[in-house]
């Protein structure tokens, strides 16, 4: 503070906000409650000489006298400028002591937060059933949106509306953290009863079948099986391209495509297609997770991802 004195209106700058050091509104603070000099100070645990010290520099930074002798000659009361400014002092202390105190408790059963996770087709089939069964039973009160994932992805998780990507690693930033799901192998279906037979597949017989293609940008006609198949010197002819894991069932099981997709995804629709390995060696499905690091603490936040990783390893 300079040697003017701050009267009421005159604007607060840096150099005045300088002169204020948490003792001094913690002195505020135990006077306001206790009403008394000696309890404050006991209060703080500081000498009666030391909070009178901080009581006068309170009373230049606030250009008001704060706290008078009670009219019974016991204790002090607040003046008008004090109480006012009573609830704006407690809502600054209780935000700097929930600030050291770290990130509150997450209590599943009582929250009500939303959470928002964006995950493909794929791994949502694989997911979902054990996720949303944990979250619906552990946290009653809370709810879940499953997205689908848009290109600008990583920016909404950076913004904090998306909680949590599950997709493969290709999509990955070097900015996020991430953790590894579960990998998944490759197997291909065909209708029950397809002419081929239930045999096993050979290449010569799968590159001349007609298959089945999921683009998930919409209209591809090549993908990791086209790959795989290009380092071996061979083709296939993809006849039909779709663009979303459910109707591959559907279609497959009313024409003779066939089509190879993970075998977590496959496996639930084993009692209406055939499914064999496919006749190639593929690379294995990786699924991670991935989120901001802003979340990386948040307690709730880790239970949401506690729990993703308990229904990853159920699969």
């Amino acid at each position: 503070m300079t040697d003017v004195e701050r009267g009421p209106g005159r604007a607060v700058d840096d150099s005045d906000l300088a002169e204020i050091d948490l003792g001094l509104l913690l002195a505020l603070e135990a006077l306001l409650r206790e009403r008394n000099v000696t309890r404050a100070a006991s209060r703080l645990n500081i000498g009666q000489p030391a909070l009178s010290a901080r009581l006068n520099r309170l009373r230049q930074v606030f250009a008001d006298p704060l706290f008078v002798p009670a009219a019974a000659g016991r204790g002090v009361v607040p003046t008008t400028r004090a109480i006012e400014l009573q609830a704006e002092l407690a809502e600054v202390l209780g935000r700097l002591r929930r600030m050291v105190e770290g990130p509150a408790a997450f209590d599943p059963a009582r929250d009500q937060r939303t959470f928002v996770v964006a995950i493909h087709e794929n791994p949502a089939v694989t997911l979902a059933p054990g996720f949303v069964a944990q979250l619906t039973a552990m946290a009653p009160r809370t709810r879940l949106a499953l997205v689908h994932p848009t290109p600008d992805i990583v920016d909404r998780l950076e913004r904090g509306e998306i909680d949590v990507l599950v997709t493969g690693p290709d999509r990955t930033s070097g900015e996020l953290m991430q953790r590894p799901l579960f990998e998944d192998s490759f197997l291909t279906a065909q209708r029950k009863g397809h002419p081929r037979g239930t045999g096993a597949l050979d290449l010569d017989t799968f590159c001349a079948s007609d298959h089945l293609l999921i683009s998930a940008d919409g209209g591809g006609f090549a993908g990791l099986v086209d790959d795989a198949l290009g380092a071996l010197g061979r083709v296939r002819r993809v006849a039909v391209s779709i663009q979303t894991y459910a109707l591959a069932p559907v279609i497959l099981a009313h024409s003779d495509c066939i089509c190879t997709l993970p075998r977590r995804f496959l496996m639930r629709f084993a009692h209406e297609l055939d499914l064999t390995p496919p006749p190639l060696v593929l690379p294995p499905a990786r699924i991670v997770a991935l989120w901001h690091p802003r979340n990386q603490e948040d307690a709730g936040h880790a239970w949401l991802r506690d729990r993703l990783y308990q229904a990853a390893a159920a699969t």
